[in-house]
């Protein structure tokens, strides 16, 4: 089935930038609220594991703390990835965080939902 785009934008407040972009970034940081387990091959090669599963990401775009995207590495190479974009609002400073990620019209709703599981276990570790 054909996944389709989908764009996700969480307002986190006051949130340091730099404390954002370490979780975002670092195998340590990731476990704390994306995956039970991250671990870092070779500077860019990633391997996410939940519940015993895991799946292998490259890093592919690297933009230190505003923009990065990992690759899954799957056979399927068409819309297999996902993307984490930092930038202040305009209107009031807040710190903003993007999502991009992709789905199959099926699973669309469940995977947003996860992904707003996810950002509050983040907020949490954040302390907003």
């Amino acid at each position: 089935m054909e996944k389709e785009r989908y764009n996700i934008e969480f307002v986190l407040g006051n949130a340091s930038q730099r404390s954002l972009w370490r979780m975002l970034t670092e195998p340590t940081a990731l476990e704390e609220w994306f995956a039970d387990k991250v671990l870092l091959h070779d500077k860019t090669l990633f391997t996410f594991i939940w519940d015993k599963k895991a799946l292998n990401a490259e890093r592919v775009m690297n933009k230190s703390l505003f923009h990065v995207r990992y690759n899954w590495l799957l056979e399927d190479k068409i819309n297999n990835y996902f993307e984490f974009k930092l930038h202040k609002l305009d209107l009031t400073g807040d710190m903003a965080l993007e999502i991009t990620d992709f789905a199959s019209s099926l699973d669309k709703e469940d995977a947003i939902q996860l992904w707003h599981s996810q950002i509050d276990q983040l907020k949490r570790r954040l302390g907003i």
